[in-house]
Parts: structure tokens; C-alpha cells; sequence
């Protein structure tokens, strides 16, 4: 099978610059509004009349905020048009990778709140809502705060532009890594409907209605509506029930007026629901890594003896959780918009206002099986919210008898982002962290560990272990050993402790820990935390991006921008887990590990003083372009991408201040932030323009200075900016310490990525496309890693150093291939279409564990299907996925449940490895019909 696939792939090429906009609205002027079913008419007519005369025919987008043909663009972007979209059956952002090589779109815990934009190997994991993207989401250019936000249903477009590299001097909102730009379809003075209806497996139902039309002389509305239904694609093993799951709408409404041929107004409003169980999953196959290879788990059969279900066959696409907890994923997100333009004559003007909502409610069984160990519980109290305004004016013309076209720009953002965390061990927790403290804080004492009962913990078995350890001291003693020698101390510790543990009989464990510090009646279970961060954004910036006519043939293009960020932040904490506090000064202070993995605060409540970072940056690009002929350009570029720094929204940051401790009772939010991340890029390319052709090629180099890391390392996000040390530091930054490896020294960038670009576009024949396009990159981290400020990494990130970032494959590949032959007199058309990715092996983990690596795959999708006479009917068959290719999104390590790593063994930092490993998971195969209607 997998053979089949990669020599259909191969024939293919696998590469793709997707079906490219043949005709396109006039986004500047506003003048001849179209919608998508008008887009999409010119788009075939055009793309017919030239594939008779065998010419590509023009590639029209506006990534300059000018409408070009693509041959003309000095800059890496990819345009797609609604109708490779509708090919492809791409109707969210993730699906828009099918079509673009350089653009990888993910997610992991929430599609929602955890989606991921990647360029060239280079994106923002989004799990921690502090961090902002490194690829920046537009819709009818209006900013979305974070990724997920495009992860849904997108309605009636007119195409999608995908601009690789740093961008600030031509959008809104600067970025570092790139951009995808939506632009949906327009009202436009002609009445139209267009309708669709999609049914296919796991009941899958999809309806998309729209309606266009005058409604004066100089007024035009258009309203569109999407209904999304699907069954999930995991199931609970015990109980039948199935999750990730699709229950989403979309509604959006728009007016266009037009007054006069000069001016144009646009305002469009939207709301958005989605009502969702995701995302769950299973764990990927369960063993322990040794020093001889891998080896049966030890961490799956203490779960067992639990009571855990544990799924670990993932690909069966079962799952556990518990009863009662899910994965609760509610949306709403609503918005309004003005977009003005005005032509002066000698310069235009555009206004674009905008305000946004956002707000995604979970509920999380974060333990990821049927045992209650760690949840959020859907109770409303654990959310993300996003209120933001944002203000755009641009105002460009001509000069020097049209030898400069100028641009200048300004842009303000306020962004109110509330964040509540109701994370909570469960009601099974104490005699979890009762078996990992015998199993795995004491292995000294009872090894091999025993998996005795329910509780771990057997009285009688430990009550021997005591015995042989006071033998083993006084046999020391009785020896003349010194009563400060470490043996003697280490036997000490381990008989207190034992015998702490057992001290009450009725609660062995940490029941008996809470007695022996004076709260017998405390407990881990169904303790928690609820914490509230309250952070503000204030975004200014001016802009200008000006191409000179050095001569008919040679340009120079300058751009600058200058961006000041203000952010504060104000939080509270609480939790009631008194044990935790209580360990901190006692003599079972070793104890603290497990039940404050999150540091609790001191007297369970804790209101830090409110903290506010100011940046001020300038980024910007200058490009020379020429055209030794008509259809061919070359070019050179420097880029300087910024992203603003911000902080880490997650408790586990706090405890840097307070020394790692159980409480944090000194800590301050200032120890939450960190720094922006800077991009300086640079890229040659060419671009020609032929006859029934279309060849792009771009090769690059970027370097990332202050890379924003955020990864989970079983326990806590750990967010960190990434420079690498210019004086070699032996090796510190890749062992096991967290102490060392500081750079006292000058330092340099932490995360490079270079690689070349190639996207060709033809019709070799009448009625035939075929799209290819391919990206080989090395996107990795340098040697000698620091943290911020020079000091140390922690060494849950040892693996960095040297190594390919995560999700960057070292090639990708698409590739499509349309024949729509007219098959009556009366203009029915066939279509015959087939698109396929395919991707290198690459490590999901952004701790680069071995363990989450994704090998080599391939997905194909096609459709088959006839039209009727400019396309105002449609009935076609469909399949994604259509070889059920099986692969990752993301794995990541399960809470708690074992430690280690098999690069960690095999560096000799310790014997054995026994941590489980989750996934979230691709979606399988799916298949249906669609119906389709424009009138």
C-alpha cells in the first residue's frame, strides 16, 4: 500500500503552487465587487480560454496590497482559489496544507484553543495562550489572535494567499514567519444563491447556503451560512461514546456600498459556534527503553492495577476517560468589520476597523484514561477570551510620473486577553501518587518495585523494607562508618520516610504524610487550583512599503516598520492543597515532587503585583527585482520579522523566582515573561511567466534570534526564547542539569532554517491543470543553547541542541492533476481531480523525544464528478485520505505516568525509561457525496 501511494506521488512530483486566482476582486479600489461564484466563473472561463490557446494565463493577488499579477510579486506567496478548495474539499485552514508545501497547520489538545500555523518548519505551538503565532491569520484582513481561530469553517471565499517569510511592512499585524490571508467572497450587484450539501461516513452532514444581490444602485448585500455535523473519529472503549467530534456553524453577513466610483464601503459581520468534544487520545504503544533495547512497560501495569483501561494501539482509534470528564470544547467567536476606501485621485485611502470576540470553554480529562487522576472539569471556570480591537489605515498612490508607488500605513491594536484555569487532581489521585512514590521516589528502598494491591502500598512489604534497612545502617555503623558518611544518610532519610509512609495504616501513604505533618484529615484528592490572568495588549505601529522604477526593468523595493508593544499583566491565584504547602521546611520536604508538580501559594490565595514589559522594534525589507524579459523575474531580499514577546500564562513559570519550591510564596509575574523573537531572512528567487506554464523558485535563509519555545514536558509548560552561546560550552546545554551550561559571552541565534522552494503551474493540455510544488528545508537549532538572558536551559530540553525543529520535515511535496473535459454540446463538463502530500519523517514532539517520531507518509485525496454549464450545478463523489494513511499530529508525554526518554538512556543519564506516550491523531479516510448549486 504504501508503495502504491508514494509512486502515485511520485508521478505527481508531489509539488504544488495550488490552482492560482485567475481573476480576482479589486480589494483597493472596491470597484466591481465579485463573490465567490463570480471569482470562480472568471477563474474557469479565463483558466478555458487559455487552456485552448495553451496559456496559464495570469495569476492575479494583492500580498502587496496592489493588485499584480504573481509573476510580477518579488515575494514567496501562494495563492488558491475557492475552486481548488472546493477540489481538494479543503474548508478550514488545516486542510489548506493539501495544496501548499511550505505551510504545515496542526493541533493537539483543542483544534480551538491549540492550533498551529508552520512556514518553512517554523511556527508557534499553541497551547499556551501567551504566545502569539509566528504565522499570522487574516480573514478580509482583519488579525485573529491565535491559529485556532481559522480552524473551522470558512463559508463562500474568493481565495487564500500564503505569504512566506517575515511580513509587517504590508499587513496590519506583523510576523515572523509568514502569513494566510483569507479573502472572502463579495457582495456584488447581481442576484445570486449558491447552495451545497455534503453527506458522507461517520455521518457526516454539511450545508452551505448563500445569497447575493442589489439591494439599490449603489448598495449590495450578501449573507452566507455553513452547518457542519460529523461523528468523532475516537471511541471510548468502555462506554461506546465517540469524540472528536464536528458540530459547528457559521454565519456572515455583509453590505457593500458604493456612493460614487470613488469611494467603497464594506462591512461585514460573522458569528461563529462550535459545540465540540475534543480532543482525545490514545496512547501510542507502551515500553520501557534500557540500555538493551526496548523492554516491557513498568508504567502501563501500575496504571492497571489501578483500574486504568489503557489503549495503547493507536490506530484503533480507542480511547478512554472518565466518567463524568470529557473534553469539552465550546466556541463563540463574533465579530464586525468596516472596510473604506476612498481614491483621491492622486493617493487612496483605506480604513479597516474591526472588533473582535473569542472564547473557547473546556473541559479536559488531562490524564487521558478512565482513572480521575488530573481534569478540568467542565464547569464553565477554565476558558480563553480574546476581546480585540484593532485599527488599519493605509494611504498609497503614485509619484515621479508613476516611478515610485508609495505606501504609507498605520495600525493600532488593544487586545484584552482573560484566561481562568480550574486544573484539578482527581478522585483517584492520592493512590496514583501513593504507587509513583513507591515505585518511583524510593527505589532504593524496595526494588524491584512491587505492585502490591490497589494502593501500591502493602504495610507489611514496607514494614520489611524498614527492617533490612536498619539492618543495612547498623551493620555500617557496627562497621566504624561515620554517622555523616552519605550511606548512612541516605538510610536515615529512606527509614524516616518508610516509616512516614506507613504511619497511619488505615491511609499508608501520603495519608499518612498528611498525619506526620499535622493534618490528618488532608488529602490529594480533589484538590485544585483557579487561576485568573487578566493581560492587556497595546500594539502601535507605522508602515510604509514603497517600490521604486530604477528602470522599465529593474526595481527596488524598501519597507520599514516601527512597532511599540505594551503588555500587563494582572492574576490571581488560589488552590486548596494544603499538603503541598505543608511539605515545604518539614523534613519530608523530598516528598514535594508529586503533589506540587504546579507550585501552590502560600495560605491558597496569592495576588501578585501587576507587571507590564514595553517593547519598541523596527523591521522591515528591502528587495531588488529584475526583468531581463517580459516573462521573467529575479530577485534578492533581506527581511526582518518581529513578534512580540509577552508571558507565559502557566504557574509552573512562577517557580523559577522561588528557587523551584513547593510554594510560591516570593515569586512575581515579571518572572512570566518573555522576550519577542526576531527573524532576520534572506531569499533569492525567479519567477517565470510562459506559455502554458509557470515556474517559481525561492531559496532562503532565516535566522531566528529569541525563538519562541513552548513545550509540555509531562508535568508543566515550559516556555522558553532560544539563542545559542558563540563560545563553545562542552556539552553542558545537552546533559542532565539544569544548572548548567550558562553563556557568559556574546551570543548568536538559536534556530536557523534554509532550504529551497520550487512551484509550477501548467496546462499541458486542453482542459488538464496540473499543480506541483516542493520545499527542502533544514529548519534546526543551533549547538551550545541558552536560555534568555544567557542562563541555562532546563534539561527537559537536552535534545535540542543540533537538531531538526519538530514538525519540520526535510521535504515536502504536493501535487494536483484537474481534467474537466466538456462532455455535451450544452457545456456538462467532467472532472477527474486528484491532490496528494507527501511529507519526511519528522519528530512531533517539541521536545524532540525519539519516542514522537512521525515517519515518511502520503495523503491523497480525489474527486470525481460532473458540471453543469458554468459549473451552475454540481454532483461529484469524494474521498480524503483515500489510502487511510495513518499518522501523527502530535505526541506528547502522558502526565505523570513514567519519566525518561530513550535518548536519555542511551546518553547514560539513567537506566531505564519507562514514560508513557500519547497522540492525537490525523483523521482517517473519509468519503462522500457532494450536491452543488450556483444561480
Amino acid at each position: 500500500m504504501r508503495k502504491s501511494i508514494w509512486l502515485l506521488s511520485a508521478g505527481l512530483f508531489a509539488i504544488t503552487t495550488p490552482a492560482f486566482a485567475q481573476s480576482t476582486d479589486t480589494d483597493q479600489s472596491g470597484a466591481q465587487p465579485t463573490d465567490g461564484a463570480t471569482a470562480e466563473a472568471g477563474a474557469v472561463d479565463n483558466s478555458a480560454q487559455a487552456q485552448q490557446s495553451g496559456d496559464a494565463g495570469d495569476i492575479v493577488v494583492t500580498a502587496t496590497r496592489r493588485n499584480e499579477a504573481l509573476s510580477d510579486v518579488p515575494l514567496a506567496v501562494s495563492a488558491v482559489t475557492a475552486e481548488s478548495l472546493e477540489n481538494s474539499g479543503a474548508s478550514d485552514l488545516r486542510q489548506l496544507q493539501q495544496l501548499s508545501p511550505s505551510l504545515q497547520v496542526s493541533s493537539t489538545s483543542s483544534e480551538a484553543g491549540a492550533g498551529v500555523a508552520r512556514i518553512r518548519g517554523i511556527g508557534t505551538v499553541g497551547d499556551n495562550p501567551g504566545l502569539e503565532s509566528s504565522v499570522a491569520t487574516f480573514i478580509d484582513g482583519v488579525y485573529r489572535s491565535r491559529t485556532g481561530v481559522g480552524l473551522t469553517e470558512l463559508g463562500q471565499i474568493d481565495r487564500v494567499e500564503v505569504l512566506r517569510g517575515p511580513q509587517g511592512t504590508l499587513f496590519g499585524r506583523n510576523a515572523s514567519a509568514g502569513i494566510i490571508s483569507v479573502i472572502t467572497a463579495k457582495p456584488r450587484f447581481q442576484f445570486g444563491v449558491n447552495g451545497q450539501l455534503d453527506v458522507g461516513n461517520y455521518d457526516s452532514r454539511r450545508v452551505e447556503l448563500g445569497v447575493t444581490g442589489p439591494i439599490s444602485s449603489s448598495l449590495a448585500a450578501r449573507v452566507d451560512g455553513v452547518y457542519m455535523k460529523r461523528d468523532g473519529f475516537i471511541v471510548n472503549s468502555i462506554t461506546g461514546e465517540d469524540v472528536n467530534d464536528r458540530d459547528r456553524y457559521l454565519l456572515r453577513g455583509q453590505l457593500l456600498f458604493q456612493p460614487s466610483d470613488a469611494t467603497s464601503i464594506r462591512l461585514i459581520g460573522d458569528f461563529a459556534d462550535r459545540d465540540e468534544a475534543c480532543c482525545a487520545a490514545p496512547y501510542l504503544p507502551a515500553s520501557d527503553a534500557t540500555t538493551a533495547g526496548r523492554a516491557a512497560s513498568t508504567a502501563k501495569p501500575l496504571l492497571q492495577a489501578l483500574g486504568a483501561v489503557i489503549n495503547d494501539d493507536p490506530y484503533a482509534r480507542r480511547a478512554t476517560w472518565t466518567p463524568g470528564f470529557g473534553f469539552q470544547s465550546d466556541v463563540r467567536d463574533w465579530g464586525a468589520s468596516g472596510e473604506v476606501v476612498h481614491d483621491f485621485g492622486a493617493a487612496e485611502l483605506t480604513s479597516i476597523t474591526a472588533y473582535r470576540y473569542n472564547k473557547w470553554t473546556r473541559g479536559t480529562d488531562a490524564d487521558y484514561n478512565n482513572l480521575d487522576i488530573l481534569h478540568r472539569a467542565a464547569d464553565g471556570n477554565s476558558y480563553n477570551q480574546f476581546k480585540t480591537f484593532t485599527q488599519e489605515l493605509r494611504l498609497q498612490g503614485e509619484a515621479f510620473g508613476g516611478r515610485l508607488d508609495w505606501l504609507v500605513g498605520g495600525y493600532y491594536a488593544n487586545e484584552k486577553l482573560k484566561v481562568s484555569d480550574n486544573l484539578s487532581f482527581g478522585s483517584d489521585y492520592e493512590r496514583f501518587a501513593n504507587c509513583l512514590l513507591i515505585n518511583n521516589a524510593l527505589p532504593q528502598a524496595l526494588a524491584p518495585s512491587p505492585i502490591v494491591g490497589s494502593s501500591c502500598i502493602n504495610t507489611a512489604v514496607v514494614g520489611g523494607a524498614v527492617t533490612q534497612l536498619v539492618g543495612q545502617r547498623a551493620a555500617l555503623l557496627a562497621a566504624g562508618v561515620p554517622t555523616t558518611d552519605p550511606r548512612i544518610i541516605a538510610l536515615s532519610t529512606n527509614i524516616s520516610l518508610l516509616g512516614a509512609i506507613t504511619a497511619n495504616p488505615a491511609r499508608p501513604g501520603f495519608g499518612s504524610i498528611a498525619a506526620a505533618l499535622g493534618i490528618p484529615t488532608a488529602t490529594l484528592n480533589n484538590v485544585g487550583l483557579l487561576d485568573v490572568y487578566n493581560q492587556k495588549a497595546n500594539n502601535l505601529a507605522l508602515f510604509t512599503h514603497n517600490i521604486f522604477d530604477v528602470t522599465d526593468r529593474l526595481k527596488l523595493t524598501l519597507g520599514l516598520r516601527y512597532t511599540r508593544e505594551t503588555k500587563t499583566l494582572d492574576a490571581s491565584f488560589s488552590d486548596n492543597n494544603v499538603i503541598c504547602r505543608a511539605l515545604l521546611g518539614s523534613p519530608l520536604a523530598a516528598l514535594q515532587q508529586l503533589p506540587c508538580f504546579n507550585p501552590s501559594v502560600p495560605n491558597g490565595s496569592f495576588n501578585p503585583t501587576e507587571s507590564e514589559r514595553k517593547e519598541s522594534e523596527f523591521s522591515g525589507t528591502a528587495v531588488v527585482s529584475y526583468k531581463p524579459t517580459d516573462s521573467l523575474l529575479a530577485y534578492a531580499s533581506y527581511s526582518r520579522g518581529y513578534k512580540a514577546g509577552g508571558f507565559n500564562l502557566d504557574r509552573a513559570g512562577l517557580a523559577r523566582q522561588n528557587n523551584n519550591g513547593p510554594v510560591l510564596a516570593s515569586a512575581t509575574l515579571a518572572s512570566l515573561q518573555f522576550a519577542p523573537e526576531i527573524n532576520n531572512a534572506y531569499e533569492i528567487g525567479g519567477k517565470f511567466n510562459g506559455r502554458g506554464i509557470d515556474v517559481n523558485v525561492a531559496a532562503f535563509l532565516q535566522k531566528f534570534e529569541d525563538f519562541q519555545l513552548n513545550t509540555f514536558d509531562g508535568t508543566r509548560f515550559i516556555v522558553e526564547n532560544i539563542n545559542a552561546c558563540k563560545t563553545d560550552l562542552g556539552g553542558a546545554d545537552r546533559d542532565n542539569s539544569p544548572t548548567t551550561g550558562a553563556c557568559t559571552g556574546d551570543t548568536k541565534p538559536g534556530v536557523s532554517s534554509r532550504g529551497v522552494e520550487v512551484e509550477v503551474f501548467a496546462r499541458p493540455a486542453t482542459d488538464v491543470a496540473v499543480n506541483l510544488g516542493g520545499t527542502v528545508v533544514n529548519t534546526r537549532y543551533a549547538n551550545n543553547l541558552i536560555g534568555s538572558g544567557g542562563r541555562p536551559l532546563t534539561n527537559a530540553l537536552f535534545q535540542l541542541p543540533g537538531r531538526r525543529l519538530s514538525n519540520s520535515s526535510s521535504f515536502v511535496g504536493t501535487g494536483s492533476i484537474s481534467f474537466n473535459p466538456r462532455i455535451t454540446d450544452g457545456g456538462v463538463r467532467a472532472l477527474f481531480y486528484v491532490d496528494a502530500r507527501h511529507q519526511s519523517a519528522f519528530n512531533t514532539g517539541s521536545d524532540l523525544d525519539l519516542e514522537k517520531v512521525q515517519p515518511s507518509y502520503t495523503v491523497v485525496n480525489g474527486r470525481i464528478g460532473i458540471q453543469g454549464p458554468d459549473r451552475r450545478w454540481a454532483v461529484e463523489l469524494w474521498a480524503q485520505n483515500i489510502f487511510n494513511e495513518e499518522y501523527l499530529q502530535v505526541a506528547f508525554d502522558a502526565f505523570a505516568q513514567g519519566s525518561g526518554t530513550e535518548r536519555g538512556v542511551r546518553q547514560g543519564f539513567y537506566a531505564r525509561s519507562n514514560q508513557l506516550f500519547g497522540a492525537f491523531l490525523a483523521e482517517p479516510r473519509t468519503y462522500g457525496l457532494t450536491l452543488r448549486t450556483r444561480l
